[in-house]
């Protein structure tokens, strides 16, 4: 297998105070990924709150985020949708700014059958002509129903597979894929992450805020040191706990502290914020891995 390889964070949607989305601040991600050796950038998705950005906004965020890349490192464009002709319209947008593979879950919204999922990924595997990844969220599909899809559809050659039990799944995926499958990549805030490795995965999609410390347990494990990849791993964990619980406002909060984007606004409503113990607790894990963030640029 050959392809795409490594950790590809997923860059977040920061917004000014008035609520607008900052492009200065996407444009600061994408450069701290590539100064943490990222091996590619994915956006925008779930993590990045793509289903709240008008239309606009996503496509000029994404051209943003495709300008300040550059060519220098890899961009995984989101285009899922609620129909296949919209995720379709939103590839050949992707891949005519520059985009260089595509991910998309499957139609989010109605009740659709096997029929409708396949007409989708066919329609934006059309529209792309490029790599294009199938993100295995919750409620996910079927393992047998990803390997069927894959071996029908021309340039469906990836998974992010994040649906429960993650590494039981990404194993079936590999062992029944064989070369069909260009490769698997791990989300879910790396959770289970060394096992995941483990078994084969070629790569990670995290959020961003923490994404020199998950290319080092990739370059680790990698070069034959895997106790100290789990070492670092293992550091990791509250980190992940805490992110895990609060999501969004945690990852937003960490890159304010990194000066990477100016608030940690987000549109989700319904999210947990960080209440006073909350920064407590943030405020003493980072201290026990200040030594593994390298300093702001």
């Amino acid at each position: 297998m050959a392809g795409f390889r490594g950790i590809f964070p997923v860059v977040q949607t920061p917004f000014n105070e008035q609520g607008a989305v900052d492009e200065a601040g996407l444009a600061r991600q994408v450069e701290f990924c590539r100064r943490a050796g990222a091996h590619g950038l994915v956006y925008p998705v779930l993590a990045s709150e793509f289903q709240l950005l008008t239309d606009g906004e996503r496509r000029s965020a994404l051209e943003r985020v495709l300008k300040a890349a550059d060519g220098r490192i890899p961009v995984v464009a989101g285009v899922a949708a609620a129909s296949a002709q919209g995720a379709a319209e939103y590839a050949a947008h992707a891949v005519g700014h520059g985009a260089d593979a595509v991910i998309a879950l499957p139609p989010y919204v109605g009740a659709l059958g096997p029929d409708d999922v396949f007409r989708y990924y066919e329609a934006i595997s059309n529209a792309a002509l490029r790599p294009v990844f199938l993100q295995d969220a919750p409620p996910g599909l079927p393992v047998p129903r990803i390997m069927e899809l894959l071996q029908q559809i021309e340039h469906l050659a990836y998974v992010k597979e994040e649906n429960e039990p993650s590494a039981h799944n990404i194993s079936a995926l590999l062992e029944g894929l064989g070369d069909v499958c260009q490769g698997v990549f791990g989300g879910a805030w790396c959770r289970w992450m060394m096992s995941e490795l483990d078994r084969g995965a070629h790569g990670f999609m995290p959020s961003v805020e923490i994404v020199d410390v998950h290319v080092r347990i990739w370059d680790l494990f990698h070069a034959g040191e895997q106790a100290a990849a789990r070492d670092l791993y293992d550091r990791l964990l509250p980190f992940i706990n805490l992110g895990f619980c609060l999501g969004l406002s945690v990852i937003k909060e960490l890159l304010v502290r990194r000066g990477i984007i100016g608030t940690a606004r987000t549109r989700r409503t319904g999210l947990p914020s960080l209440d006073g113990q909350d920064v407590k607790e943030l405020d003493i894990i980072l201290g026990r891995i200040d030594d593994l963030l390298m300093p702001a640029a």
